[in-house]
């Protein structure tokens, strides 16, 4: 472990799919890596409309950010890459209810694939309590 960065392993989130970290803590911040819509349990993605997988998403991260010490709410940025812009507006419903006041800075990006074939990931950096 290096002085300036802490990797952090969330128990009962996903396993990492490839050579990384679920989170990095640095400078009073946790950096989370991309979470797909995996249901911890059974190592699949969630089916059903978008909305029911951005909210996995969402819990994800929030599983890693418990580990942390921290919570989803303390998100200061969120990116959230979807396959399909046309979802845009269900992807904000169910954002919605996780960030009900003074949502986080966010970006929405188009993407033409994700990993495993989800139609929507998200990451997040969190300021640390």
């Amino acid at each position: 472990m290096s002085h300036h960065r802490e990797t952090v392993t969330a128990e009962g989130a996903p396993k990492a799919a490839g050579p990384y970290s679920h989170a990095v803590r640095s400078g009073g911040l946790l950096y989370c890596s991309g979470q797909t819509p995996i249901d911890p349990a059974t190592g699949a993605l969630v089916e059903g409309e978008i909305g029911v997988q951005a909210a996995r998403c969402l819990e994800n991260l929030s599983i890693v950010c418990g580990e942390a010490g921290a919570s989803l709410a303390d998100a200061v940025r969120v990116a959230v890459y979807v396959t399909d812009m046309s979802t845009f507006g269900q992807v904000n419903e169910a954002y919605a209810r996780y960030f009900e006041s003074d949502p986080p800075a966010r970006s929405t990006i188009g993407v033409a694939a994700l990993p495993l074939g989800a139609a929507v990931e998200m990451d997040a950096i969190v300021a640390l309590p």
